[in-house]
């Protein structure tokens, strides 16, 4: 896959080189089911067609920048984690444009223009409630008439989890009241960060949010290794595992993966033993 940075500067080289393609549109933070199936439905679009298939992503998040940066939005995984998972669902081209008040103040006919048309796009895929030009005026229902009438447009409807719709905004929700049980069903897989092991402290890596303060079994997972423990989150945002440093560091260096499972009950004390969960070090793979 590549991944290709766009700003105004280097957008009409790109444009020179764009080949027909199908793309999947969104912000797609935390790549959760919702994002999987508009990635999916665009797969198969682009099988039919025998072209390849692109994501269009932006960064920083819209809000920080219409808010002046008064807005900080809690990222639930960095550029880099997103590379990966698009690689593994097949995508060829990662579009990531630099979302600036310039490119906001585009009309929507524009945007559809510069960013969809000239590039290549032939059919767009997005779901049902993504917005795009100037304050969000372009929706899914005007997309082909922004296009001239050129471009084939597909609308991935709502997907929900008993009843309730499957959103980044709602497993930020679901952090910040340490529901980190229930995000498997959202994500399809559990909620993971990345930190930094320097022998004696944990430290997450940037657009990473952690959960509510509380006491949590997590897996710490190494390259070689993984461990189950207890880790809790203070109300600093710092990580500290219910492991001595020497335990921990023994058998981890730099880089550690932290799997959250569930948060344990305040009205548990001391070590938490769930009969379901296997505690210190076991082989990865």
């Amino acid at each position: 896959m590549e991944t290709i940075y766009l700003n105004p500067d280097n957008l009409a080289d790109y444009q020179q080189m764009a080949k027909p393609n199908v793309m999947a549109l969104g912000f797609f933070d935390g790549i959760h089911n919702g994002h999987r199936e508009v990635i999916k439905t665009a797969f198969q679009k682009a099988k039919e067609r025998n072209i390849s298939l692109s994501v269009m992503s932006f960064f920083p998040h819209p809000k920080t920048v219409l808010s002046n940066g008064k807005t900080q939005v809690d990222y639930l995984m960095p550029l880099s984690d997103k590379e990966k998972i698009f690689a593994e669902l097949g995508v060829d081209i990662f579009y990531i444009v630099e979302f600036d008040k310039e490119f906001a103040s585009l009309f929507p006919e524009k945007f559809t223009a510069k960013y969809l048309v000239d590039l290549g796009v032939v059919h767009a895929v997005a779901g049902f409630d993504y917005t795009y030009g100037f304050r969000g005026e372009g929706n899914m229902d005007r997309l082909k008439y922004d296009s001239g009438g050129i471009l084939d447009v597909t609308k991935v409807s709502k997907v929900e989890y008993q009843g309730e719709k499957i959103s980044s905004t709602c497993i930020r929700e679901k952090l910040a009241c340490g529901n980190v049980d229930e995000l498997s069903a959202f994500l399809g897989r559990p909620y993971e960060v990345t930190c930094e092991w320097d022998g004696k402290a944990l430290k997450v890596r940037p657009h990473y949010t952690l959960p509510a303060p509380g006491r949590y079994v997590v897996t710490v997972r190494g390259l070689f290794h993984s461990q189950v423990l207890e880790m809790e989150v203070t109300k600093e945002k710092e990580l500290l595992p219910q492991k001595s440093d020497s335990e921990l560091g023994a058998n981890q260096n730099g880089n550690l993966s932290i799997i959250w499972h569930e948060q344990i009950p305040e009205t548990m004390h001391g070590p938490f033993y769930g009969e379901n969960w296997l505690r210190g070090i076991v082989q990865v793979g």
